[in-house]
């Protein structure tokens, strides 16, 4: 608990932060329906609108990395929250389509800037040996805003259809306040000068635009890792999207056992990034964890395919979402410990790279399940087995640690 405590509480503002975003990112799953009868617009377009917040969010997370390299994490963390108040208070007040573009996009941009930043921030402030339980509650915020903002949603909904988007809104500019009268910037700008120059290595203000940032990459220790970053979001993105699609067109569920199988499976996955993730981490590594959580997500999309009972269905699902959320902050703390003095820079990769998976699951699920239901787990799960083997040449922090000493 002392992790959770120390540093003036920065963690469970870090934490408030992320779970805002993320909650208000949820609140348009509920809401959405009812924004196409009233505006027009149609199923493709709605499509359209998530991957128009992902490839923003894309485009602008290297960048948003390097700033927070250079400015401060604290400062693109309170400008982030800003704009993300911005955003869902433009959601909230779009008549048109276009207006809706324009405030996913700007949400897509806050996302980019908050993320990064927040992971950098919460490498800052722990140890080696700390990092995991820390990377596990920054997780964990996030997973619980993705299960709580679609109820949030659709409860405050009844109040207007708008009226959740000023919720956010209204959120997102309080906790700006909050992190700003309270968070302390934990960037050690000299120091991560110092240590690049003196080891010959770019720092990140020599970095260049997105395409730059990419290839250079590639050249990178912890590249493999952002492949790994890629896959799960593709296959996660992939096996989400066509989820309630899969389940309705071949076992007839209805909503209510859709929400219940998704949800519980979130929240199991929650009590574990807070609770065992840094126990498993520690005593298995990195590496391990990530491949064998790989293995199962994969093994576990396939069954999917061969189970027919409700009961069945719920438990392949709920060990897919729990693969892939113990999964998820061992990657992020797997490149922290590579990432040495380029903490921000390398969280924005991370950023970037969930992002590309992000748009190109739901794009890839949608056109296989026209074409045949079953290939969207075909692919998810075959990808996720390939991505299994890669894992295994992956470097971790304690590989880099045992070659430089």
């Amino acid at each position: 608990m002392s992790i959770f405590l120390k540093n003036r509480g920065a963690l469970p503002i870090l934490m408030l932060n992320l779970f805002l975003v993320f909650t208000g990112i949820g609140l348009i799953i509920p809401i959405m329906p009812k924004f196409m009868n009233d505006l027009g617009i149609t199923g493709g377009l709605i499509g359209l609108l998530v991957a128009t917040f992902s490839l923003t969010q894309f485009i602008f997370s290297p960048l948003a990395g390097r700033l927070s390299d250079s400015l401060g994490r604290k400062r693109m963390i309170v400008s982030g929250m800003v704009l993300f108040a911005l955003s869902e208070g433009l959601f909230g007040l779009a008549s048109s389509p276009l207006l809706l573009f324009v405030a996913r996009m700007l949400g897509g941009v806050s996302a980019a800037m908050i993320m990064p930043a927040v992971m950098a921030y919460a490498a800052d402030i722990t140890t080696d040996e700390e990092r995991a339980a820390g990377m596990g509650y920054i997780n964990a915020s996030i997973t619980t805003g993705f299960i709580i903002g679609p109820g949030i949603g659709g409860y405050i909904a009844d109040f207007g259809i708008r009226v959740p988007f000023y919720a956010a809104g209204v959120a997102g500019l309080a906790a700006a306040l909050i992190t700003l009268l309270i968070l302390r910037e934990s960037r050690r700008a000299p120091a991560a000068a110092s240590t690049a120059a003196a080891s010959g290595e770019p720092g990140p203000q020599e970095t260049g635009g997105l395409l730059s940032q990419l290839r250079q990459s590639v050249r990178e220790p912890y590249f493999i890792s952002l492949i790994v970053v890629f896959v799960m979001s593709f296959g996660l993105a992939n096996f989400e999207t066509v989820f309630g699609l899969f389940v309705d067109h071949k076992f007839g569920f209805d909503p209510q056992d859709i929400a219940f199988i998704i949800t519980f499976g979130s929240i199991a996955g929650a009590v574990v990034q807070m609770t065992a993730f840094s126990w498993i981490l520690n005593r298995f590594g990195e590496k391990q964890v990530i491949t064998v959580c790989l293995l199962f997500a994969g093994i576990f999309i396939l069954l999917t395919l061969l189970v027919s009972a409700f009961w069945m269905i719920f438990a392949v699902t709920f060990i897919v979402f729990l693969a892939i959320d113990i999964m998820r902050p061992a990657v992020g703390t797997q490149m922290s410990r590579l990432a040495r003095d380029q903490q921000g820079y390398v969280a924005g990769l991370n950023s970037a790279f969930t992002s590309l998976g992000n748009i190109a699951g739901p794009i890839v699920a949608g056109y296989l399940f026209d074409f045949n239901l079953n290939l969207p787990y075909v692919l998810s799960g075959l990808v996720l087995l390939g991505c299994c083997v890669l894992s295994l040449s992956m470097r971790t922090g304690r590989d880099k640690t045992a070659a430089s000493s």
